[in-house]
């Protein structure tokens, strides 16, 4: 069994709307191939298909959002907010390391999600037919329409 990862969002983040991409890579440091990415896809067809892809091979697949910009100024500015989102992550981890264990921290989150994983069972896997209706979707909400 591979490894998901994705963003826990409220239920009322934007970023739930945008289309989402999978990258699907290497699960152990010692496999060396270049990740393979494909979506765009809408949320819950790129978890389901990610879930699929993980549940019998070892990869890791990361679903995340696909934020469509459309200026240098735009680009920048997510740069930067991950850059400090990678900062303040940092900041949290050395923290932890001077005030209690981190690793503790990560193993509840996992705990956390398998259960939920086991509560709710596997997302369906789309159909053909389904993906390509979230494509025209994904398609016209780019276009402004």
């Amino acid at each position: 069994m591979g490894a998901l990862v994705t963003l826990d969002l409220p239920d009322d983040s934007p970023l739930l709307d945008l289309p989402w991409i999978i990258t699907f890579g290497p699960l152990a440091a010692d496999d060396e191939w270049e990740p393979v990415v494909c979506g765009p896809y809408e949320r819950p067809h790129a978890l389901a298909l990610a879930e699929a892809v993980v549940a019998d091979e070892q990869l890791m697949a990361v679903v995340e959002p696909l934020v469509p910009a459309v200026s240098v100024e735009q680009i920048r500015g997510e740069i930067a907010a991950a850059q400090l989102a990678a900062a303040d992550e940092t900041v949290q981890e050395e923290r932890a390391d001077l005030y209690g264990d981190f690793e503790d921290i990560i193993d509840e989150q996992e705990l956390e999600a398998a259960e939920h994983d086991r509560a709710t069972g596997p997302l369906p896997v789309p159909e053909v037919a389904e993906l390509r209706a979230g494509f025209a979707r994904i398609a016209a909400q780019l276009a402004g329409g």
